[in-house]
């Protein structure tokens, strides 16, 4: 499975925050910023804090996708 974030990011652009708002508000590493930028995966306590941080639900911010054809095999 591959994951997304876009649903985070594009929450952020209509909660008027940036990247480095989100770091500061929920106390994740920027490490934890830049492995999602990139679409990677993170632990779970990294997602929650964020849920926290932002008042949603990890559905809000990470979708997970089925792995293309080549990377499976």
């Amino acid at each position: 499975m591959n994951v997304s974030y876009k649903k985070l990011w594009k929450l952020l652009i209509d909660k008027d925050m940036k990247k480095k708002d989100l770091q500061a508000s929920s106390g994740v590493s920027w490490a934890s910023i830049t492995k999602m930028s990139k679409n990677e995966t993170v632990s779970m306590d990294v997602l929650m804090k964020i849920c926290k941080a932002l008042d949603c639900n990890i559905g809000d911010i990470v979708d997970l996708l089925p792995a293309d054809e080549e990377t499976a095999k």
